[in-house]
């Protein structure tokens, strides 16, 4: 896939996957490549839920998943200079930060909580979650 054409996104906002049309043809290069991806997702957190996506169907992957699967691997090849860095750090302190904003949301009054872990200067994991 060196050639091909980069997307803009790495899954189309329009369809959604549901477990019809014909099956892959080869279920192990599915897997193989999903798998490779999950590696990825700890550096590009902008793929994770494309990635969740397609996971979701790793047991019986029709075309329309290989061909979302394809899709992030074109928008990974697009965006190759974006993610998160990780640096020799001469600090080993572990750091977290909280942040909660209660009933933030003037309309709906959800509150949104988020968090990001620190080891020197590294990010090793975040999340950001809104009340439903």
């Amino acid at each position: 896939m060196i050639g091909c054409k980069p997307s803009r996104t790495p899954v189309e906002t329009s369809a959604k996957l549901t477990a019809t049309g014909p099956p892959v043809a080869d279920p192990t290069l599915y897997r193989s490549l999903a798998g490779a991806l999950q590696y990825l997702t700890f550096t590009r957190p902008d793929i994770s839920y494309a990635f969740q996506q397609i996971c979701l169907f790793m047991h019986d992957p029709h075309e329309a998943h290989f061909s979302a699967l394809r899709r992030i691997i074109r928008y990974v090849q697009g965006t190759l200079d974006l993610g998160l860095q990780l640096f020799a750090s001469s600090t080993t302190s572990l750091v977290a930060y909280y942040d909660t904003d209660w009933a933030g949301c003037p309309t709906t009054h959800r509150s949104t909580s988020e968090y990001c872990v620190f080891m020197g200067n590294n990010l090793l994991s975040w999340s950001s979650k809104r009340q439903l």
